[in-house]
């Protein structure tokens, strides 16, 4: 209920907001995956984490040859000697909690890393966005792949394609997929020229078989006489 509260706010508010001043949306995960750089880090991150789950399967292959040494040697240990063993077991299955939570957690070497390499692409994104609004006059830019939820985006204020084009990202296919509504409404706008075109050849071309089945009887005269 609180959830559909805030929604029914924040539409309400953009709504009187857009009608004071100029607002617009880009799709930031969209832009991302159009960048060589941001493709390269992708890389460069399953590299880091590949090598660092192998370092914890060599300590999890450890842990377990301990547990393994231990139960087939149990029945020859005295009392001391197998608490020990369990003693050691147990600082080596903390040792291997706490080098995964190290590596993979909240704020682990994972995300610090990714952190790292992915600022100075955020930056270039966060340049070009604001390139891009004070060009259209834009006093406020959402991003679709925020915190933010958005129930409905018009296609008209989408200027993920602006931002594609400051950052040299242009094609001659629109970048947008056609799934998402801005997608949609860029290729349609695209599109209508070629529709009026090819209605226009199928105009011009419906005479034509008519014209020649007039003359095919002017021929059979012809070829009579």
């Amino acid at each position: 209920m609180k959830k559909f509260l805030f929604i029914f706010i924040a539409g309400f508010l953009l709504m009187h907001v857009s009608q004071a001043q100029k607002i617009g949306y880009i799709d930031s995960n969209f832009i991302l995956t159009k960048m060589p750089a941001y493709n390269k880090v992708q890389q460069e991150m399953d590299k880091y984490a590949e090598n660092w789950q192998q370092e914890i399967e060599g300590l999890q292959q450890e842990l377990d040859k301990m547990k393994q040494d231990y139960k087939a040697e149990e029945v020859l240990l005295t009392e001391e000697m197998k608490r020990k063993r369990q003693a050691e077991i147990a600082k080596k299955e903390t040792e291997v909690r706490e080098y995964q939570r190290k590596v993979f957690g909240y704020e682990g070497m994972m995300f610090k890393r990714r952190q790292d390499l992915m600022r100075p692409i955020q930056d270039e994104v966060f340049t070009a966005v604001e390139k891009v609004s004070k060009a259209k006059g834009i006093q406020m830019m959402f991003d679709k792949s925020g915190d933010l939820v958005i129930i409905y985006t018009n296609p008209v204020h989408d200027y993920t394609e602006y931002v594609l084009e400051a950052l040299g990202l242009v094609s001659e296919q629109q970048n947008t997929p056609g799934a998402q509504p801005a997608g949609v409404a860029a290729d349609s706008s695209d599109d209508l020229p070629q529709t009026e075109t090819l209605e226009q050849e199928q105009e011009n071309q419906q005479p034509e078989p008519q014209q020649k089945t007039r003359q095919a009887p002017a021929s059979k005269k012809k070829s009579n006489n």
